[in-house]
């Protein structure tokens, strides 16, 4: 006899929940504050390193602000583009060249820092500014928007110090191909200290770890939130599509195959198109509401600043608010995890802090710009359901209830911007878990289409699935690559400092 779909997911969930609690309760223990109230350490890692290092270099996430503008637009192209390249000579020589270097002639990076910038933006933005910044309010009020944005300031030096050193330590083959991010860093930067050991130990784990989160947090979850939705949003139970996630997932993988089979450049030529459409589509359906009820907007941002600082009738009062945004901006933009500084080691240029500087606008877009503005329109349609246990699903929900206030077929724009930003995040993520993938593995083509292979079946079933405990694992795995990239960071950040020395003597002269 068949055993019902429900009662073998069920079994799945529980018998995976079983093998893998132990890891996932480790990484997510929550140290006590309050009686009511903890925060998990993998949080608090998050704040202290981000906080760190903008105390470090002096502010670089607001006096480097312009400056990286003016880099994404071109101003120092002619300054990154000459003269001798600069690489790491921490690994043996081949006939009196670096193996690992970007002295091959003509190929000095594959993608330019727009579309480093956007490749890295699509992995980030997406499901956590929609759904969570709903979760996030819920639970704490319209107060925990102002920790948000704080966290999002913070979190732009930890992305200028990580994708520095991506740059720096990256790798190009003979063909120009990149291999860059915290496995090269850890690696070889460690190991210019002198912590050769602990250098490779830590760049397995965070490559294991890396791998893990692509499949799950990066493309399971994605494809299958945006099935939801879709199905939602054309008639739930009884639309077309119900039940038929495989359909769906069949369909987001045949696309994003297509896109990963060509590499960083494929990948960046999609997401310079899709982040820029996907983010004004959904920051044009928000300002439209807030244009509708402007006159609610000031009171919108008092309720902000009064519910920071005095939340009333809020579970855990001021310090459960403050944990909310702390941990909806650091699990947002992932300023501090590493996975960016892989996008961004792609980019063509010769100093590396030209694209540390890049980098930190991430976290402002993410954070500061998309995140608020979903929250001042959660707060103004008055959709927030505080004390309320959202799901990630209902989330998506809350919002488009909220943009349905304005005009009644905004739901539908919503629906196609969650299968964008699921799209983007899942093409990204293949190219961070591949990165990591190879470094293991070696980078010949049997291996690469190996895996290339498993993230589109990985797809299907994300989307046929209820994956429960399978999402919560591969989390997980996604801040659990936060502790060897944090070490990391800290150890090399002088290094960083040389690199923003050389770049701004290049400007001046």
């Amino acid at each position: 006899m068949a055993i019902p779909q429900s009662t073998l997911d069920e079994q799945i969930n529980t018998y995976f929940e079983n093998a893998t609690s132990w890891f996932t309760d480790a990484i997510f223990a929550e140290i006590p504050l309050t009686e009511n109230v903890g925060i998990p350490w993998v949080l608090i890692v998050l704040i202290l390193g981000a906080s760190y290092f903008t105390i470090y270099f002096r502010f670089i996430n607001i006096r480097g602000f312009l400056k990286s503008i003016k880099v994404v637009r071109g101003d120092y192209e002619a300054i990154e583009q000459a003269g001798e390249i600069e690489v790491s000579n921490t690994v043996s020589t081949v006939n009196g060249d670096q193996p690992d270097t970007i002295r091959v002639e003509g190929h000095i990076g594959e993608v330019t820092h727009f579309q480093a910038l956007t490749a890295a933006l699509s992995a980030t933005v997406g499901l956590g500014n929609i759904a969570g910044v709903a979760i996030a309010l819920s639970i704490g009020g319209p107060g925990a928007t102002f920790w948000m944005i704080l966290v999002g300031l913070l979190g732009m030096s930890s992305k200028f110090v990580e994708c520095t050193l991506g740059v720096k330590y990256r790798e190009i083959d003979a063909n120009g191909t990149v291999f860059g991010g915290p496995m090269y860093y850890l690696k070889k930067g460690l190991g210019e200290k002198g912590l050769h050991s602990l250098g490779k130990l830590l760049a397995a784990l965070f490559a294991v770890m890396c791998i893990g989160g692509s499949f799950g947090g990066g493309n399971m979850f994605q494809v299958n939130q945006a099935f939801k939705l879709f199905e939602h949003v054309t008639g739930a139970e009884q639309s077309f599509i119900y039940g038929k996630g495989w359909v769906f997932g069949i369909i987001m993988a045949i696309l994003v195959g297509i896109v990963i089979i060509g590499g960083i450049k494929k990948i960046a030529k999609v997401t310079d198109k899709i982040v820029p459409v996907m983010v004004v589509a959904y920051v044009l359906a928000v300002l439209t509401i807030l244009g509708l009820n402007f006159s609610e907007i000031p009171s919108a941002f008092v309720a902000i600043w009064d519910g920071a600082f005095s939340p009333q009738g809020i579970a855990g009062g001021f310090i459960g608010v403050l944990i909310q945004g702390f941990k909806r901006a650091a699990f947002s933009n992932e300023a501090g995890i590493g996975s960016a500084s892989i996008a961004h080691s792609a980019v063509k240029t010769k100093y590396a802090a030209s694209e540390g500087l890049v980098a930190l606008l991430e976290p402002f877009i993410d954070t500061v710009v998309v995140c608020t503005m979903t929250a001042l329109v959660l707060i103004i349609t008055g959709q927030l359901q505080i004390g309320a246990q959202l799901s990630d699903e209902e989330g998506v929900l809350l919002t488009a209830q909220a943009l349905e206030t304005g005009i009644s077929w905004f739901p539908y724009l919503l629906s196609l911007a969650v299968i964008l930003f699921a799209f983007s995040s899942m093409i990204s993520w293949s190219y961070y878990g591949y990165q990591a993938w190879s470094f293991l593995f070696g980078r010949t083509k049997k291996i690469e289409y190996i895996y290339k292979i498993l993230f589109c079946c990985a797809t299907v079933v994300g989307a046929a699935a209820s994956l429960g405990a399978v999402t919560l694992f591969s989390d997980a795995m996604i801040f659990a690559m936060l502790v060897p990239n944090m070490i990391g960071l800290a150890i090399l950040a002088p290094k960083v400092t040389q690199e923003l020395k050389r770049f701004m003597k290049a400007i001046k002269k």
